[in-house]
C-alpha cells in the first residue's frame, strides 16, 4: 500500500465534509436574506434551524476530520479510512436534513446522530490501535 492512499481517502472525506458545511452555511445566509436578519435569529423558527444545522455540523466535524488525517498519517489503510469517512458524512447528512426541517426529535436526526457516534467510535478505536507501537 502506497502511504499516499490513506492521504487520499481522508482528503476525499475533508473534502466531503466540507461541501455539506458549505451548504449548510448557505442556508443559513439564505434565511438571513429572507428575513433580513444580520446577527442572531431574530426569533424565526426556520432561521434558527439553519444556524443550529450548521452549528451543530462545525462542532463535530472538526475533530471527526482531525481523527481522519492522523489515521492517515498513522499509516491506516484506506479501507479502515473510507467506511469510518462514509458512516461519518452519512450521518451528518442525516442530522443536518432532520435538523433544518423540524426541531423534534425524528428518526432521521436520530440516525444522523447516531452514525456520527459509530463513526467516533470506530475512529477512535482504530486511532488507539495505530497509538499502541
Amino acid at each position: 500500500m502506497d502511504p499516499k492512499d490513506a492521504v487520499h481517502a481522508a482528503a476525499l472525506w475533508a473534502g466531503l465534509h466540507l461541501i455539506l458545511l458549505l451548504v449548510l452555511s448557505v442556508l443559513v445566509t439564505r434565511q438571513r436574506r429572507r428575513h433580513r436578519i444580520e446577527v442572531g435569529d431574530g426569533g424565526v423558527p426556520a432561521l434558527a434551524q439553519a444556524i443550529r444545522a450548521f452549528g451543530n455540523a462545525s462542532e463535530h466535524v472538526p475533530a471527526a476530520l482531525a481523527g481522519l488525517a492522523i489515521l492517515a498519517l498513522a499509516g491506516a489503510p484506506p479501507l479502515l479510512i473510507h467506511p469510518i469517512g462514509l458512516v461519518l458524512f452519512v450521518g451528518r447528512v442525516l442530522h443536518g436534513i432532520g435538523l433544518s426541517r423540524s426541531t423534534a426529535a425524528t428518526w432521521v436526526r436520530a440516525a444522523g446522530a447516531v452514525g456520527t457516534w459509530i463513526a467516533y467510535i470506530a475512529m477512535a478505536a482504530a486511532l488507539l490501535f495505530y497509538a499502541i507501537p
